[in-house]
Order: C-alpha cells, then sequence, then structure tokens
C-alpha cells in the first residue's frame, strides 16, 4: 500500500548489540531475552506455537519505517515507544507487520546516516524488542526497495539482486533465533506489468532478466536461499503477484524450503484484485488447504466496514490471520486510530471489535 503519512518523528533511546556481519556491511544481532511472544512455526496449513498449538494472528500494520527515513525526517512516522506498544496490545491484538527501507537498512544510496545503516537497524531492534514483550508477534516486511544507485523511495514491481539478497542475510543473521518474528520477503510483487500470466509468476519465483523491467530481479526461491542460508529459522511469508492480491499459481510456485515453514501472503482492499467472494473460494481457498494463508494488508477506502467485515468473516470461518492497514495518524481513509493512545476512528473500531472477540 503506498503511504501518505506526515512526521511526526519520537525520539529514540534504543540499545541493542551492533556487529560486522557480511563484508563491509552493518548488521544488527539482537540478543535473546525473556519473551512473552510465541514462537511460531508451521504445522500443516497452520501456524503453531512452539507447543503445537494453532495460532491465529490478527493485528495492524504500523506503517512510517518504510519511507521516513528516506525521505530524511527520520526513522519512524508517530511513536514507537512502550506506551504505543500498548496502545496496539489494547485492542488484543497479537501481531504487527513493521515495514522496512532496503536502502536505509543497508545505509547505502545517499540516505542520511542518522537514518540509515546502524541506526536504522538498532532502532528496528528496539521497537521489535517492545512489541515481543507486549506479546506481539513481529512481521518484517521488505516494503520498498531500489535497484544500482537509486534510494527506495517507492514500491518496486520485483526484489532487486543488487540489494534485497544481503538485506534478507543481514536481516535473518538479526533475528533468525527470534521466532516471534516472521518474513514477508516482498511486499507487492507486480511483475510483468502487473498481469497474472506465466512469465509474471516465472519472474516471481526465478528472478533474473523479467519482461518490462529494467533491472535484475531477484526470485523469491533465492531470497528464501538467502535466509536459510544463515541458518534462520523464521515463518516466510511470500506474497503473490499484482501486489500479493493474485495467488492463482502460488502453490504452483511455491520456492523450496528445507524446513516446510512458508506461508502466503495475501493483499486486499474493496477496489484490488480478488475483492470478491468468487475469487476468494477460486484463489485462496485452495492455497489456505496447504499452507497458512495470513492475509497481510486488508482494507477499505470509504471509511465503511461492509467490506473488511464480510472478508474478516470468510477468514474467521478458516481460523485465517488478517492485518488492517494501518496504525498510523495520516488524515487519511485509511487511519485505524485518531491518536496514538489508540482511541479508534469509525473505521478502525470494526478492527478493534474484532479483535477482541
Amino acid at each position: 500500500m503506498v503511504q501518505a503519512g506526515r512526521p511526526r518523528i519520537a525520539a529514540l533511546l534504543v540499545a541493542a548489540a551492533v556487529a560486522a556481519c557480511h563484508a563491509n556491511s552493518v548488521g544488527v544481532r539482537v540478543p535473546p531475552g525473556p519473551m512473552p511472544a510465541p514462537a511460531l512455526h508451521v504445522q500443516g496449513n497452520a501456524l503453531v506455537d512452539s507447543a503445537d498449538r494453532p495460532l491465529r494472528l490478527r493485528g495492524v500494520n504500523r506503517s512510517g519505517a518504510e519511507y521516513a527515513c528516506a525521505q530524511g525526517r527520520g526513522i519512524f512516522d508517530g511513536p514507537s515507544d512502550s506506551a504505543s506498544v500498548a496502545a496496539i496490545a489494547s485492542w488484543r491484538a497479537n501481531v504487527v507487520r513493521l515495514p522496512l527501507n532496503e536502502t536505509c537498512w543497508l545505509g547505502i544510496n545517499g540516505v542520511a546516516a542518522g537514518y540509515g545503516g546502524a541506526n536504522y537497524q538498532t532502532a528496528i531492534a528496539g521497537f521489535v524488542a517492545r512489541l515481543n514483550r507486549a506479546g506481539l508477534v513481529v512481521i518484517l516486511d521488505l516494503h520498498w526497495t531500489a535497484a544500482d544507485t537509486a534510494k527506495a523511495l517507492a514500491q518496486a514491481p520485483m526484489p532487486n539482486r543488487d540489494h534485497t539478497p544481503e538485506f534478507w542475510r543481514q536481516v535473518a543473521t538479526a533475528y533468525g533465533h527470534n521466532n516471534a518474528v516472521m518474513f514477508d520477503l516482498f511486499n507487492e510483487p507486480f511483475p510483468d506489468s502487473n498481469a497474472d500470466t506465466p512469465e509474471a509468476w516465472r519472474c516471481w519465483r526465478d528472478g533474473g532478466t523479467c519482461r518490462g523491467m529494467s533491472f535484475q530481479a531477484a526470485g523469491m526461491q533465492e531470497l528464501v536461499n538467502a535466509v536459510r542460508g544463515t541458518g534462520a529459522t523464521n515463518v516466510i511469508m511470500l506474497g503473490g503477484v499484482q501486489y500479493a492480491a493474485t495467488l492463482s499459481q502460488w502453490l504452483a510456485n511455491e520456492p523450496t524450503d528445507p524446513l516446510n515453514d512458508l506461508a502466503a501472503s495475501w493483499h486486499v482492499y474493496n477496489f484490488s484484485w480478488c475483492h470478491v467472494p468468487s475469487c476468494w473460494d477460486g484463489q485462496a481457498a485452495p492455497v489456505a488447504q496447504q499452507v497458512p494463508l495470513v492475509l497481510g494488508e486488508l482494507g477499505q477506502n470509504d471509511r465503511g466496514r461492509t467490506f473488511v467485515d464480510s472478508l474478516m468473516d470468510w477468514m474467521d470461518v478458516r481460523s485465517g490471520s488478517y492485518l488492517a492497514w494501518t496504525w498510523d495518524v495520516w488524515g487519511s481513509v485509511w487511519d485505524l486510530i485518531q491518536s496514538y493512545d489508540g482511541t479508534p476512528t469509525p473505521y478502525g473500531a470494526s478492527f478493534k471489535a474484532r479483535f477482541g472477540s
């Protein structure tokens, strides 16, 4: 989802271990500690905790860290302190999806030093720790990327081979010991001019030279390999094509994972592809029968609730997981909250009621 936030940057006092990771790059290794949030893995088509008990994830996206740093105005948009985390938990959410910026994490391509590299990684580590301590699973989502020497200032159609595998090697090294963190490898793929075609799915899986793209794409298989090559055992999420709304060939192109810990990520809005029940039944239901289905972004752009309620009903019948877009105060139709104390907007109230049920 494209953001339109405004600068509200909290002061950050975060302590984390920073060490050299790959060649001259920087990587944070988060020290282990008490972890009230559940450690997850995949069992059949369900997410389960360390005692193999099925766990549904219901929560919110916390946008900001994917754009503020690249725009040169901070790391987060709005607070990331313990009080703001407690506000999310007060909705009885159990998961937060945290979008990230590739060039900010790596500290490359003109990102301001104060908002990139070690400073960015340390701030993210502190926020993840606060969320986990509050019992919230964290989904780290690679949201904005850019090939070559460009700064990531928008969504790209696919990950790139220049930087994305290194990004995931570093993230997996940092969080590979913490299974209360999940990895969403790429926010919303839209290869082959945003089509649902054999070429789009080939590019999605294998990367390389892809029709209509000027850079070498990193395919989902090589990103899974990059994560697993570090020894990380985290659950990995993979969104389909057409901005993660289309899952038509997800099962046919599912990457190989030696741990069998993959989940399908699905993004559906009232205006997007696959926004009608016939598509949910035809595309999403078969995937949900084979692997965990996580509705990583769910929203409605008219301040209503009919659409989101109907899709949550559909997911509830299947014990599915879903996350609302977005826990931000932008003054837009997407705001779940009126302020960061957790006061819901009318739109957000629908989700708050659902999480508490």
